[in-house]
């Protein structure tokens, strides 16, 4: 018998908490991601009928979603947006200022002329000149177009939408108060249009732990050695396993209340998993979870290779379910394709939409192709991944991405898209993992430590272990009679906070997740009516990002010599002066550069008044090898090279660039120190700054191995300078 290639999309939806413990919302997040990211992804499902897929719904989001549908959320965006302009005093200004471009310039800012307009003139004459010359109706239509934006364009057909967006601007205090009665009129559809398309059959909707925990760190923080045996913990072990059939039961309790039945399935938050918890799993009666290929990797003790056009070497072993016995019964796991969802979620969005969807298509067809021909037996393409923010770098929303990949899945004959559920109770595993050998570990590199072992992350536990025992210390305090302590708990023993924390990740917020974390720990002890510790009343750390750093995410820049902010926000980034005592004579002040699933990126910044030709040297270079990989390196084919390291250095490729004559060109090391060309899709633009685009195809290298890279400056072959010094930027290919 010939089966199609199942495939199974499981879309996470979440928000972290962002109220404190006194109730009152910080961010607006919620919101707006609610009138963009939720309804619309649901209903362009539902054009699609024979389309089936998974949603996970976070309790903390329904709460929030709650809230903002019963009108009971105020943020501090949304208090700003409905005061009367002439009521905004020079704080609120600066406030509107700092905050209301937030969100992705390209696809939020831009297609829009008059917030373009106001974002121009805060970039080129900077946030004091704003503060002093715009008017009250420029604050009135910042306001506005702040919220317009975030409006998905699915909705825009929307008789009153639509005559805001032709209007463009003089909004007035009345028009914003119906902008908000809009996103309130879309909030209160998500929930129902999700329960809907779940009793119809199209849709399966699946929960996470109450507020997003990491459920192995709950049990154990020592669990993070498995993965990482050298790690510094926390100077306190935190191991309150009861606490997670509580997140377990209260997930359940919220989904229920909506949705008038049980989950059968789970995201485990941050698809973290340890064998420790796999029993409380069970005991709450979910049957199945998702978790990341490389949780899988680690248990069979197998690295997922794939080829150059990645695809899975040994596919049989990711694309099945899995059982997992337990003493409370089996649970069956699927594994995600992970780069097949980092696709969708970080890549994508640099393709047209026909281009993106086609891609997506031909990699489901290699994968059938790998599986055999017919395929004769049923296997399941798991693809997960968050569901509301990778659609910020798409235009549209993602929209038009959308449509084009349902239309092509739903044209396939080879091809079924199927609930998670669907597809076990059809075909049950058959291949067993004994669960004391699941590896411990999350969706990030196959270990915990992005939620611990950093020193800020430590203090974090070694408070929130402090507060924990202190709340056991006191029995007569129980969820029942003393429930704000335990939801103070809980809040705090949510994943986010401990992501943003120390090296690793940052964002605009950092100050406020570190004060609702230390709000939820104060709350503990007030309910209690302890006095709270002073260390609860202090910052963990300076929020004042570090000026050089590695990369802090996927980023997608558009190649135009435009040093947009949001392009290179998420940029590995070196600062020359400060990184050497070469930086004196220094070409460029800094260095910016990271990458996506299509490409690696640079940005250099030269000198005030710099010009190539004239006072900069005309010529960049590009000069990477792959440690522990033997391949044949070559020198550098410059004139007057210093004879130390990295200079004296074999590379395997080679990328120049005459900045003044707009040529570039690409090489490979062969023998005896020679270079041969290669065809080259690389691109660059000069223009405030000099960006630089090279497709990872265009090296032939295989997936996930390193890449040392240095970047030097000649002058008609002439070596001037290198950069960083006596170091390397280190990428990884995805």
């Amino acid at each position: 018998m010939a089966y199609p290639l199942y495939v199974a999309f499981v879309w996470h939806q979440h928000q972290p908490l962002y109220y404190s413990a006194s109730g009152q919302y910080h961010l607006p997040w919620v919101r707006l991601h609610g009138t963009k990211d939720y309804l619309d992804l649901m209903l362009l499902l539902q054009r699609y009928p024979q389309l089936h897929q998974t949603v996970n719904l976070v309790p903390t989001l329904i709460r929030q979603l709650e809230d903002y549908s019963k009108g009971n959320a105020l943020d501090p965006y949304l208090n700003l947006t409905l005061t009367p302009e002439n009521r905004l005093d020079r704080a609120k200004r600066q406030y509107i200022i700092d905050h209301f471009f937030d969100g992705n310039y390209r696809t939020l800012i831009d297609p829009h002329p008059r917030y373009r307009q106001l974002y121009e003139q805060r970039k080129n004459h900077g946030a004091v000149w704003c503060l002093h010359h715009w008017t009250q109706q420029d604050y009135s239509d910042l306001l506005a177009w702040h919220n317009l934006a975030w409006i998905d364009p699915l909705f825009w057909s929307d008789p009153e939408i639509a005559a805001w967006l032709e209007k463009g601007k003089n909004f007035t205090l009345r028009d914003r108060q119906k902008i908000y009665a809009k996103q309130l009129e879309i909030i209160r559809q998500i929930i129902p249009q999700h329960k809907r398309m779940q009793e119809n059959g199209q849709l399966e909707l699946i929960t996470s732990p109450y507020t997003h925990p990491i459920l192995p760190l709950l049990a154990d923080t020592n669990i993070t050695l498995i993965a990482l045996p050298e790690i510094t913990l926390p100077q306190h072990r935190f191991q309150w396993e009861e606490d997670i059939p509580r997140h377990l039961e209260n997930a359940k309790a919220v989904y229920q209340s909506h949705f008038e039945t049980q989950p059968q399935g789970i995201w485990p938050s941050e698809l973290a998993i340890s064998p420790q918890i796999l029993p409380h799993l069970a005991d709450a009666g979910f049957k199945w979870f998702c978790s990341d290929e490389a949780i899988l990797g680690w248990t069979l003790k197998h690295f997922f290779h794939r080829n150059e056009q990645g695809t899975l070497y040994a596919p049989e072993l990711l694309y099945r379910p899995y059982r997992l016995p337990t003493e409370h019964g089996d649970l069956a796991v699927v594994f995600r394709d992970h780069r097949l969802s980092d696709l969708i979620g970080f890549t994508y969005s640099k393709l047209s939409p026909k281009a993106a969807a086609n891609d997506f298509i031909q990699h489901l067809d290699a994968i059938g192709a790998s599986l055999g021909e017919p395929i004769e037996q049923p296997w399941l393409v798991t693809i997960a991944l968050d569901g509301e923010n990778c659609w910020e770098q798409y235009q549209q929303d993602g929209k038009p991405f959308l449509e084009a990949l349902y239309q092509r899945l739903s044209d396939h004959p080879g091809l079924e898209l199927v609930t998670v559920s669907e597809f076990i109770e059809q075909y049950p595993p058959t291949a067993t993992l004994p669960s004391e050998q699941l590896h411990s570990g999350s969706w990030v590199d196959g270990n915990l430590n992005t939620w611990i072992g950093d020193p800020i992350k430590n203090r974090a536990w070694d408070l929130l272990t402090a507060a924990r025992e202190t709340l056991a210390q006191h029995p007569e305090a129980t969820p029942e009679n003393n429930p704000d302590a335990y939801e103070a708990l809980y809040a705090a023993e949510g994943s986010d906070w401990f992501w943003w924390f120390g090296e690793g990740h940052s964002s605009n917020q950092d100050a406020i997740f570190d004060q609702l974390f230390r709000d939820h720990l104060a709350k503990i002890y007030q309910s209690l009516s302890l006095p709270i510790p002073h260390e609860l009343k202090q910052p963990l750390e300076s929020h004042q990002r570090k000026k050089s750093h590695p990369p802090l995410s996927f980023i997608h820049p558009f190649i135009d010599g435009i040093a947009d902010e949001q392009d290179w926000d998420k940029a590995g980034r070196i600062d020359i002066a400060t990184s050497g005592a070469m930086h004196q004579n220094s070409d460029i002040t800094r260095l910016w550069y990271g990458l996506d699933h299509l490409n690696f990126y640079f940005r250099f910044d030269f000198k005030k008044g710099g010009q190539p030709g004239t006072n900069l040297p005309p010529e960049l270079h590009l000069f990477w090898f792959y440690p522990g990989v033997t391949l044949l390196n070559s020198r550098l084919p410059l004139q007057n090279v210093p004879q130390h390291p990295p200079l004296d250095y074999f590379y395997h490729h080679h990328l120049g660039i005459n900045i003044v004559e707009e040529i570039v060109w690409l090489e490979e090391a062969t023998d005896n120190n020679r270079w041969f060309g290669r065809r080259t899709r690389a691109k660059f633009h000069f223009n405030e700054c000099l960006e630089l685009s090279v497709p990872w195809e265009d090296l032939g290298m295989s997936p996930d191995i390193f890449m040392n890279i240095i970047v030097v400056f000649s002058d008609h072959a002439q070596f001037r300078s290198y950069y960083p010094e006596k170091e390397f930027i280190v990428l990884q290919i995805p």
